[in-house]
């Protein structure tokens, strides 16, 4: 994210059972180009995956608003936590939003002194986000990268813009 991005107001709220097929469409449509380039997108599949692990008590949705925007999965997990199901809406790219939501999770996670893994598809755009909030492989497959980031005691020390 740039320096000239204007900041939005947002807010994160808990999931609700309803917020389920939203959610799964957001996914499938955030997902298709890379899926598409990998050969791998299947409309069935993409959404029914993110049913099949659905976590609404570790589930945010992202709202501009009040309106949704987005949504974030910040699970907790022996080593830490999982972050996953990070995405946000077309209309709402570009803006900060995402940047500022993830800061916030990690600015979270870093005063717990827990460490922060995810998954990337490989090619992903999104790739360099988490790489500028610390993120570094930890390996990959022809599909994914692992990635993980180690708490820091400051924060701010973890992000370039």
């Amino acid at each position: 994210m740039n320096n000239s991005t204007t900041a939005v107001a947002w807010a994160l709220r808990p999931a609700l059972p309803g917020d389920l097929e939203t959610i799964a469409d957001l996914r499938a449509e955030a997902m298709r180009p890379d899926l598409e380039r990998l050969g791998r997108y299947d409309d069935h599949r993409v959404r029914q995956r993110l049913r099949d692990v659905w976590a609404p008590e570790h589930t945010s949705v992202i709202e501009v608003d009040g309106a949704f925007a987005g949504s974030v999965t910040l699970r907790p997990v022996e080593r830490g936590r999982w972050l996953e199901n990070f995405y946000i809406a077309p209309e709402a790219q570009g803006r900060g939003i995402g940047t500022a939501v993830l800061r916030s999770l990690l600015t979270r996670a870093d005063e717990a002194g827990a460490e922060v893994r995810l998954i990337v598809v490989r090619g992903s755009a999104a790739r360099p986000l988490y790489e500028r909030h610390g993120f570094v492989e930890e390996s990959q497959d022809p599909i994914d990268v692992y990635m993980v980031r180690r708490p820091v005691r400051n924060a701010s020390a973890a992000v370039t813009d």
